[in-house]
């Protein structure tokens, strides 16, 4: 490990437009289950499928169980960034890192002083009325409701959803286009906490044209055939040993 550590800083220490693309377990070391592990929402009992749940098809169909679930499962509270949403906020401090670009909806990059941030999947921080476009934020969500447990426009009465890409959404365009031209400026990439199994996202990583990417996961898989370097163990405990 601490030759890989080595490795690491002497690529950090060569870069000036870092990119970083990250996934869900970045956010695990903060109290934030993941989808795909074992203890993450896809093993956990539930009336219906997450994947299902968390449709475009669902929300508007069976809001009731949508919103059942999404206070519950992803409307988390007292949640704080850990060591890897820190030191990304520094390295970007720093002028090293150009971006973040994330799969995540916690808002924690931009808790932990980020502000270059891509939110590929969007914000559980923001929420808007469906009808007249009127933005609240999560404790509205959270705190608000009509007799059905839905959330509604204080406006017009209108039928508030997420700001999140439910399943067979689409990817915002203009996060999709700042993603690629960062990934096509940056001179370092470094993945860490995803799989690279969820597209559209994953497939951005094709757009980077630099030398070196580098995979943090706290286990093998398919992606670390892709990486120069590649670390198995907690992100935030790699990246906290780095210096800029």
């Amino acid at each position: 490990m601490e030759e890989n550590i080595s490795k690491l800083q002497e690529l950090i220490n060569s870069s000036s437009k870092i990119v970083f693309f990250g996934g869900a377990g970045v956010s695990t070391e903060s109290g934030i289950p993941d989808f795909r592990s074992t203890d993450g929402l896809y093993h956990q009992k539930w009336d219906y499928p997450p994947e299902t749940i968390l449709s475009h098809e669902f929300f508007f169909g069976k809001t009731k169980e949508f919103y059942r679930f999404y206070r519950e499962k992803l409307l988390v509270s007292g949640i704080e960034p850990n060591a890897a949403h820190k030191k990304l906020a520094e390295m970007e401090e720093k002028g090293k890192l150009l971006a973040v670009i994330t799969q995540n909806i916690d808002g924690l990059h931009q808790s932990a002083g980020s502000k270059k941030v891509l939110e590929l999947h969007g914000s559980t921080l923001r929420n808007y009325c469906t009808k007249c476009g009127k933005f609240y934020d999560a404790d509205y969500i959270r705190d608000n409701s009509d007799e059905e447990g839905i959330p509604r426009c204080m406006e017009c009465g209108g039928l508030i959803k997420p700001d999140v890409v439910l399943y067979n959404e689409g990817l915002d365009d203009k996060c999709v286009s700042d993603s690629i031209n960062a990934l096509m400026e940056a001179d370092l990439l470094i993945i860490g906490g995803t799989s690279l199994t969820v597209y559209p996202a994953a497939g951005l990583i094709q757009y980077y044209r630099g030398k070196d990417i580098v995979l943090i996961n706290r286990d093998p898989g398919s992606g670390d055939n892709i990486a120069s370097l590649a670390i198995h163990d907690s992100i935030g405990k790699v990246l906290s040993q780095i210096k800029v």
